[in-house]
């Protein structure tokens, strides 16, 4: 099965093309861009790059996975947005999964065993961060790490101080550091953790659901209320 990965839920635009063997993820091909202003410019472009290295056509494709986030609104919508019309246009199924799971798994994959559990760690901006907590040793039927709480948004000073209690004992993404834990890589998801978040998903003959962003704030923009009734006199 040929698989379509994207995320732009962190400053990373990740594009790939990664086949969903018996054995597991294989990535075919990998395009990523750091810019956190310019998803909407540089996403598609990298997906066709994408293609090309891995040597197939988008018609050749069989699904389409994406992160959901969490992440800022902008950014994150450019690459549901993306996935959801390729799915459309070449009559796939599009499979939304956590961003940070997708994290997790590439840093529990590539590591020794873990003797305790995982935080992962993106910027939030204003200074927060948004986080999630998994065990190593919980895994799905296709290994994927499971996530025992989260996702959440909050000060990393405030995370930093409770990591302890929550059984931490090393943190991956791209803002780790603000946790004061053993840092792993990855710091942004890759294409073969995407997939490897959705394999048990893809592997079934049932459609997806509906893609449900991770935005884990209130939106800035509000409606207006009543106007004020003005008094005469």
């Amino acid at each position: 099965m040929l698989v379509l990965a994207l995320d732009t839920a962190t400053p990373a635009v990740t594009a790939g093309v990664v086949e969903l063997t018996d054995a597991g993820p294989v990535e075919r091909s990998v395009r990523v861009t750091l810019d956190a202003r310019k998803h909407a410019e540089l996403l598609m472009p990298g997906v066709l790059a994408a293609c090309a290295e891995a040597g197939v056509a988008l018609r050749d494709v069989d699904a389409v996975v994406t992160g959901t986030g969490p992440g800022p609104f902008t950014g994150l919508r450019v690459g549901m947005v993306t996935a959801a019309a390729l799915g459309d246009a070449l009559d796939v199924p599009v499979h939304g999964v956590c961003s940070l799971d997708a994290i997790a798994a590439d840093a529990l994959a590539a590591a020794a065993a873990l003797p305790g559990r995982l935080l992962v760690v993106t910027d939030a901006r204003r200074r927060e961060v948004y986080w999630a907590l998994y065990d190593g040793a919980l895994r799905d039927g296709d290994g994927a790490p499971r996530r025992v709480d989260g996702p959440h948004v909050e000060a990393p000073v405030t995370l930093a101080a409770r990591a302890a209690a929550l059984g931490a004992v090393a943190a991956a993404g791209a803002s780790a550091a603000a946790v004061g834990l053993p840092e792993r890589e990855p710091a942004s998801p890759s294409p073969a953790g995407l997939v490897a978040v959705a394999a048990v998903a893809l592997r079934s003959a049932e459609r997806p659901g509906p893609l449900e962003p991770l935005y884990l704030r209130r939106p800035d923009a509000v409606e207006p209320g009543a106007r004020k009734r003005v008094s005469a006199g």
